[in-house]
């Protein structure tokens, strides 16, 4: 690809063509980037309800949750 010859600046812009690559393609790249970020998201939400589900499994199983929970203070904001 090439941007032109910019020795003499009194040219035409429209004669130089495209500076960047992939030109036309923007609207389908942030077609892309939005399912890629709202994907992202789903699936991180997955993983963390998967992994709260077997650590309270696993709590339940012991007898531990209701300790943990009772162990737990509020913060005191005075």
């Amino acid at each position: 690809m090439s941007t032109g010859n910019f020795a003499n600046w009194d040219g035409n812009v429209m004669d130089i063509g495209p500076i960047y690559p992939f030109v036309g393609w923007e609207g389908l790249m942030v077609v892309l980037a939005v399912i890629f970020w709202v994907g992202w998201h789903v699936m991180q939400i997955k993983m963390e309800n998967r992994q709260v589900d077997e650590e309270t499994t696993a709590l339940s199983k012991q007898g531990n949750l209701q300790k943990a929970l009772d162990a737990e203070r509020p913060i005191d904001r005075t």
